[in-house]
């Protein structure tokens, strides 16, 4: 969260009109190091837009997202115009909090800002005020929310009178954490006063952590002095942040709905509290949006409230708070909802049902925002460890299936790292202190992040612990653990709700590289945790070891003794995340996400840990220990053997040929591909270029990048697939409707096949760039041959108008087999499209109904699965009856157990990680084409992968 400082506010500028007030904003951003000179055109563009101008004299301008790139950190610059400046909206502006945001910062300052709007006279003082710290004060005061909830009331107590309901609302805010035992020994000498109507109120400002208030009432009818006790408000308080809460009772019995109170449960109390009346008809939602309620989806629920001609008031269903208009932006931003929280929406009167439910719609479609579902199993906070059973045992000398994250093989007894326990109280009595602590801690660790760095000198090792020391320093993660300090949390508390807020956000995200970055939020984050806590980590031993962790962070790879560390073996993770990017790197075998049952395995228990396969075998018997140490063996004379040759054509021992090529995800990498050995690229992953731009990128824009990979390939042939985005790769500038499961939605070629002016374009930009050179196009996710030839009439009508002289005279147009109806339908399809390449990534997982990246089924999407190799069989079949080829480009073709089975089947090209070129050509030289076709009959006969893996494993 982006935070204010004295620095960063410039008093007494002058400017003649709006764009010279932007101008001096740009020049302070950029004399301040935050932005590059181009941001300057990003913040007139946004005002272009629409207007910055957000009220009271104030108004906040940032850059577009296309501008974010001139951004090199994120900060703020507040500049005052005491004289004002006439906003091209016609507002009056005395104030530009001008932002440099590399993200969605601007959100938090919006929600920072919009409890000034409301304050009458702001916009004088700010005009007047002749100090940075004047003006700091009026932008910055922390709002302090006083605490009302279903943990702070105390219902049907039984009580004797009025002052035993007293202490029991005490007794409810000290369990709560709001209030000390000094609060409740206060509310002891007091006698509480009548309010009316049978309510009786008790306050106090002694011992108080945070402000609340605790409702009690009796468990049946009670009476004293012959007056009715219906229940007692005890409040805490301080200064006057329990003004509200107060007007809020007075409100409740101005109403006349005391006598509602005494029996009513917990929710019916809120409402209450809340303004709601008896006879309102409620209705909830839940808040689907990414970033929550902020000033966009706000700005759309606030028109569709405005829109049903009824007042309608929302509140938080959580934490007690009071309902609001809803048709007051400032105040349905200042209700701070976020991702998954519920809405209660409020109305009476005629048309309210059908008033709450175009509302409550609007808020379940986003509200204007594209947004997925809310997945309680997936963004709730995990149970405690303690609440859980412990999970069984791995049995002895039986492989256990994983994911395979950085290849290799090692045998070595494991040295089992546990997450430490952190022991801290939640609260804490002395904000200063807890702060100096926490401020100290990210120090230390930023320290400690700065050591390792030079120690890793340089790589991505350092490039990520680098990132580490930006998260270590991110004011938002600071400013989320200040402000659960200045409520009263410790400082141990404060700092890891804020980790784990960031962490689960970042989890939800679609896109799973950046969901699995979560691990780098959290190694972080226990690192300060240690610092406070004092706790150290367990010394390893001083022999060669498998290290076994719940999730290996980055900083844990970095700090690991690769002489003696063998292998790495995780309970979570995926093969996207750093830690396993950084096994790769540092060339240690990995595998991920194996289960919470690794974690009992015993210190010193010798392990074989096959990190191709994505196998562990614990407690290995002698004769499969044996094996294993042969394969290693051969594994380490192969690959230098494998590199001597990679620059060989790929045969197998009796000379049969098979191309391998390389997948690429970006042409910068065609190069090292060529370098490693790859005779063409077999996969160029497209959408590369669309992710890295805010907007389509033009014609002349997508020619320069695929020209760059042909001319690294100097006359190889380029396979490149066309635009493959949707399910779990959206591109912000193309939302498409919401779907309950976009993997079954609109992505591939249904997607580009929406907007075929883009499917143009890529196809124009590859015909034209490949001009003298081969150019294989594919087109994924392709069900049928319907979807085949409307894509195809683009391609042959390009064909028609682009002159020879300008395009690529070598050209073919293929398809991706990755649903099974295309492998079912190969034989029509193959009698007019140029080639199949076999995606086994997504036809494993549409084949099997397994998500690939599914926490506890990952394992099982094994492409050696017999129904997936039948699927191949049939497209191979039905290919070569039309003399056509197939390759294989997904992750099965680098499977050192399943390339001769490929083979086997007749598969013409197998792509591979351009890392890989080289193994997977000496693998088929090890194997002659009999040997192939008879391991593929014996894996085509099994009933599973496992089944196929150990009957292949046998020869």
């Amino acid at each position: 969260m982006l935070t204010l400082r004295q620095e960063d506010i410039l008093l007494d500028c002058r400017a003649d009109d709006w764009r010279a007030a932007l101008n001096s904003a740009a020049d302070a951003l950029h004399q301040a190091g935050l932005v590059a000179p181009g941001y300057r055109d990003g913040l007139l563009d946004r005002e272009a837009q629409s207007s910055t101008f957000l009220g009271n004299a104030i108004a906040i301008p940032h850059g577009t997202p296309e501008s974010r790139e001139h951004v090199r950190r994120t900060g703020v610059r507040v500049l005052q115009f005491p004289a004002g400046v006439e906003w091209h909206d016609g507002n009056r502006v005395h104030v530009l909090v001008t932002i440099a945001a590399q993200s969605d910062e601007h959100l938090d300052i919006l929600r920072q800002l919009t409890h000034v709007l409301d304050r009458e006279g702001v916009a004088e003082r700010l005009a007047a005020a002749d100090s940075c710290g004047e003006i700091a004060g009026l932008l910055s005061k922390a709002v302090v929310e006083a605490r009302l909830d279903a943990d702070t009331l105390c219902l049907g107590f039984p009580a004797r009178d009025r002052q035993e309901l007293a202490l029991a609302g005490a007794a409810r805010l000290r369990q709560a954490g709001c209030v000390g035992s000094d609060f409740v020994a206060a509310v002891a000498e007091r006698a509480p006063r009548d309010l009316g109507q049978g309510l009786w109120l008790v306050s106090s400002d002694r011992g108080v952590a945070a402000p609340a208030l605790s409702l009690a009432t009796p468990e049946s009818l009670l009476k004293q002095d012959d007056e009715a006790v219906a229940g007692v408000f005890c409040l805490a308080t301080r200064e006057d942040t329990h003004r509200g809460l107060l007007e809020r009772i007075l409100a409740l019995l101005e109403n006349g709905a005391a006598n509602e109170l005494r029996e009513a449960d917990a929710a019916t109390v809120l409402a209450r509290l809340a303004g709601e009346s008896a006879v309102a008809t409620t209705r909830q939602a839940r808040v689907l949006n990414a970033h929550g309620l902020h000033a966009r989806p706000a700005k759309q629920l606030v028109q569709v409230a405005r829109a049903q001609g009824l007042t309608i008031r929302v509140r938080l269903a959580e934490g007690g708070g009071e309902a609001v208009s809803a048709t007051s932006l400032t105040k349905v931003i200042n209700l701070g909802a976020r991702r998954g929280q519920p809405l209660v929406f409020s109305a009476e009167g005629e048309g309210a049902d059908r008033a709450l439910e175009a509302v409550c719609n609007a808020v379940a479609e986003g509200l204007g925002e594209q947004v997925l579902p809310f997945d309680e199993s997936r963004e709730r906070i995990e149970p405690r460890e303690e609440d859980t059973p412990p999970p069984e045992p791995l049995p002895a000398d039986e492989p256990h299936a994983a994911v395979a994250a950085s290849p290799g093989l090692a045998i070595a007894p494991v040295f089992v790292l546990r997450t430490p326990r952190f022991d801290y109280p939640e609260r804490a009595s002395d904000p200063g202190v807890e702060l100096r602590r926490l401020e100290q801690a990210i120090r230390e660790g930023a320290e400690q992040l700065e050591a390792l760095v030079q120690q890793a000198r340089g790589g991505e090792v350092a490039q990520i612990l680098s990132m580490h020391e930006e998260m270590l320093n991110d004011p938002e993660l600071l400013q989320a653990a200040r402000e659960s300090i200045e409520e009263g949390g410790s400082a141990e508390a404060a700092w890891w709700n804020a980790i784990e807020t960031s962490a689960h956000a970042q989890e939800m995200l679609a896109d799973r590289l950046l969901a699995e970055r979560a691990a780098d939020l959290r190694d972080v984050g226990r690192r300060v945790l240690g610092i406070l806590c004092r706790v150290e980590l367990p010394e390893p031993p001083d022999h060669p070891y498998i290290l076994v962790m719940d999730d290996i962070g980055p900083s844990d790879v970095a700090r690991l003794d690769t002489s003696r560390v063998r292998g790495l073996l995780t309970a979570r993770g995926g093969a996207t995340a750093h830690s396993a990017i950084l096994a790769r790197a540092l060339g240690i075998p990995a595998v991920v996400g194996a289960g919470k049952r690794v974690l009992t395995l015993e210190n010193g228990v010798e392990l074989i840990l096959d990190g191709e396969r994505g196998r562990v075998t614990p407690a290995p018997s002698a004769e499969r220990r044996q094996a294993a140490e042969q394969r290693l063996a051969e594994r380490e004379r192969r690959e230098a053997e494998a590199w001597e040759a990679r620059h060989q054509e790929a045969y197998t021992r009796d000379g049969h040929r098979v191309e391998v090529a390389a997948n690429l995800g970006n042409t910068t990498h065609a190069a090292d591909a060529v370098e490693r050995g790859a005779e063409g690229i077999g996969l160029l992953r497209t959408e590369f270029l669309f992710m890295a731009h805010a907007q389509v990128p033009d014609l002349d824009t997508q020619i320069g990048e695929y020209r760059e990979a042909l001319d690294a390939l100097d006359g190889r042939p380029l396979v490149a697939r066309t635009l493959d985005v949707g399910g779990d790769k959206p591109l912000p500038y193309w939302p498409v409707p919401h779907e309950d499961n976009p993997f079954l939605g609109l992505r591939g070629i249904r997607l580009a096949l929406t907007r075929p002016e883009v499917l143009e374009t890529q196809l124009r930009a590859l015909l034209m760039a490949a001009v003298g050179r081969p150019l294989r196009i594919m087109l994924p996710m392709v069900k049928d041959l319907a979807e085949f030839r409307q894509a195809k009439a683009i391609h042959d009508r390009l064909l028609a108008e682009i002159p020879e002289t300008e395009r690529t005279t070598d050209v073919q147009l293929g398809v991706m087999i990755e649903v099974p109806s295309a492998a079912l339908l190969a034989p029509s399809l193959a009698a007019e499209v140029d080639f199949f390449s076999v995606g086994t990534n997504d036809l494993t997982q549409y084949t099997l109904a397994i998500d690939r990246d599914h926490p506890e089924l990952s394992a099982q999407a094994d492409g050696l699965h017999p129904a997936v190799l039948r699927l191949i069989e049939m497209t191979v079949a039905a290919a070569h009856a039309q003399g056509k080829w197939v390759g294989v480009c997904g992750e099965l073709a680098s499977d050192a157990i399943a390339v001769p089975v490929l083979v086997g089947l007749g598969v013409d090209e197998l792509s591979v990680s351009a890392r890989q070129v080289p193994l997977v050509k000496a693998r088929l030289r090890e194997f002659d084409l009999a040997d192939a076709r008879a391991q593929a009959e014996l894996a085509l006969a099994q009933a599973t992968s496992e089944a196929v893996r150990d009957a292949l494993e046998v020869r």
